[in-house]
């Protein structure tokens, strides 16, 4: 009887599949290390000439020859930077507190409460998404004005929250759908109500998404420069953002190196707090992604 031949097709030998393996590794590193450097070397650059010499950027360089700590004294001495950072840090506090708040408690009814009309807020909410807050720029200055609120630090907040309160919102609704529903059964059998499972049980286990959300709220007013610019009108309500802006864009005085000492100073505390946070930023992002 004649032997049957072996099968050579099919699945690929093992030391082919470590090859694919190893091959596919290498690229995925080399992928990362030439993003790396496209990111790293810009910041370098600005870091670089916010302690070079001079005001210009005729010299700057990321390794400066003669550094100096001369363009920081200048921010904090010449400018109003510091009131410019106080300005943010209170937007970005309100901000981020009304936004927390705010969709907490709307991601929890959409996700447990059946009402009349929750399938027509939900897609308009996911509608409301699609457009940037600045295409309503117009209305928001008209409303403003009407109701007094124009250079008002706090009806900037209260519009910054407004314009992420949809997206807020659906990631709220969409952790809060994991959560086990049992639990909110369990303590209403015990006579809890609405208010009360929701503030002892439920936004306790909140507590990865409501991290994402207060991060994510708190570091948007420092980069937002257009709503500022229409509704801060004097020069003690301005920003970081615009103070930074008007330092390089003034035709008398263009002091490029001290605009890059002052980007440096407003990353530092986000860039610390996305570190000691990052945990809690990736298991929020993910969990609200998972289902909505």
């Amino acid at each position: 009887m004649a032997a049957i031949p072996a099968k050579t097709g099919g699945r690929p030998s093992e030391p082919r599949q470590r090859v694919r393996a190893a091959a596919a590794g290498a690229l995925m590193h080399l992928v990362l290390v030439i993003v790396a450097v496209i990111v790293i070397y810009p910041l370098m650059w600005v870091v670089g000439s916010s302690f070079g010499p001079g005001g210009g950027l005729a010299n700057a360089t990321p390794i400066p020859e003669n550094a100096t700590f001369d363009n920081y004294v200048h921010l904090f001495t010449q400018t109003n930077y510091g009131r410019w950072y106080l300005n943010s840090l209170y937007v970005a506090t309100l901000n981020m507190v009304g936004s927390v708040g705010l969709s907490a408690l709307c991601g929890w009814v959409f996700a447990r409460i059946r009402f009349r009309g929750r399938k027509a807020s939900m897609l308009g909410i996911l509608i409301l998404q699609m457009f940037p807050s600045f295409l309503t720029a117009i209305a928001v200055y008209m409303l403003f004005l009407n109701f007094g609120l124009l250079d008002s630090l706090t009806g900037l907040a209260l519009v910054s929250i407004a314009a992420a309160l949809p997206y807020n919102t659906w990631l709220m609704k969409g952790y809060t759908d994991n959560l086990p529903a049992s639990l909110d059964e369990a303590a209403a059998l015990d006579g809890a109500g609405r208010l009360t499972i929701f503030r002892k049980i439920v936004l306790p286990l909140m507590r990865p998404m409501l991290t994402f959300v207060a991060i994510t709220s708190f570091t948007a007013p420092w980069m937002d420069f257009i709503l500022p610019r229409l509704l801060l009108q004097s020069s003690g309500k301005q920003t970081v953002a615009l103070g930074l802006f008007q330092m390089i864009t003034d035709q008398y005085s263009n002091d490029f190196t001290t605009f890059a000492a002052g980007a440096v100073v407003l990353a530092v505390p986000i860039t610390i707090l996305y570190i000691v946070l990052q945990r809690h930023l990736v298991t929020g992002a993910m969990a609200g992604a998972e289902k909505g």
